[in-house]
């Protein structure tokens, strides 16, 4: 059941990695009318923070999480 978690957290956390990536080219930076009504409008940095934070913290935790799990393998080998 742990694997299953595990698995599914991924698949969500690619998911946020893969919105925070594809935001930016989505919606014109430069026209305020196609994210004023987006979450976190009306302004730009509101949209980005709620729609690109969640992907950047996403990431940090996936390699925290691929660092941690290679990190006692090396000290073996020493």
């Amino acid at each position: 059941m742990k694997r299953i978690g595990v698995v599914l957290l991924w698949i969500i956390g690619l998911f946020f990695v893969a919105r925070a990536v594809a935001e930016p080219f989505v919606i014109d930076l430069t026209d305020p009318a196609t994210y004023h009504l987006d979450w976190g409008g009306p302004h730009l940095a509101g949209v980005l923070a709620v729609h690109c934070g969640p992907g950047i913290v996403a990431a940090a935790l996936m390699v925290r999480s691929l660092i941690r799990r290679r990190r006692p393998a090396v000290a073996a080998r020493q």
